[in-house]
């Protein structure tokens, strides 16, 4: 073989090992990866959501140290999430935290809601699964409860679900078309921010709420 003809081959496959490598760089760009040594804002929003729900109890820094990826650790573990203290694309949805990227805050909104749908309403009509989810948005807007999905999701002691397992099982097809109509506007439940099933109820407080309908096994008040 000549040299020229190697010179040629060697340049060639110098060309396509570079394409390789800037689209593994670009790549690895589209997914969000915050962990030990990150800093920035949204560092300082998962210390802030960690914080709120009880999973990190220090200075909000915007700085992933030791005991923000151990904070991690402990929602990841809680969430039924791989267990690694590093803040992917999985773990910053599960946090209601979604990069600004082609409309992927729509769509992890509806990740986290149909999740939440899917444990609260499994087995329940589709209207009544609709009304769950609208029940979380009008939640958002009322002034007793936190102001973001997220933040409603993961107020502690707001649904049994996230502390009996069932937020972590698969989630149903009905309940990703549950959450995109609650997300649209649709309400079935008239407005209420609290439902209840009688059947299983353990708490007198709740029957005081004032009925406003009856979807399936579920009582929706106001």
């Amino acid at each position: 073989m000549s040299v020229k003809r190697k010179k040629l081959i060697l340049a060639i496959a110098l060309i396509f090992a570079v394409n390789l490598f800037i689209i593994a760089l670009a790549q690895s760009a589209d997914a969000a990866l915050y962990k030990r040594g990150s800093s920035g804002a949204t560092v300082t929003q998962i210390q802030t959501r960690l914080k709120s729900w009880g999973y990190y109890n220090y200075t909000i820094d915007g700085i992933y140290g030791s005991r923000t990826e151990n904070a991690v650790k402990y929602f990841q573990r809680k969430n039924g999430l791989a267990v690694d203290g590093q803040a992917g694309d999985k773990t910053l949805a599960a946090m209601g935290i979604y990069e600004q990227q082609s409309s992927s805050a729509n769509s992890g909104d509806v990740y986290l809601l149909a999740r939440l749908i899917s444990a609260e309403a499994r087995g329940e009509p589709y209207v009544g699964q609709v009304a769950v989810g609208a029940v979380v948005i009008n939640r958002i807007d009322h002034p007793s409860f936190p102001n973001s999905l997220s933040g409603v999701i993961y107020q502690s002691g707001a649904f049994s679900c996230l502390d009996d397992g069932q937020f972590n099982q698969p989630i149903s097809d009905s309940a990703y078309r549950a959450a995109r109509e609650a997300l649209n506007g649709s309400d079935p439940s008239g407005g209420a921010i609290y439902y209840f099933n009688p059947a299983t109820a353990t708490s007198s407080w709740i029957w005081s709420r004032p009925l406003l309908t009856v979807i399936g096994s579920h009582r929706f008040c106001a």
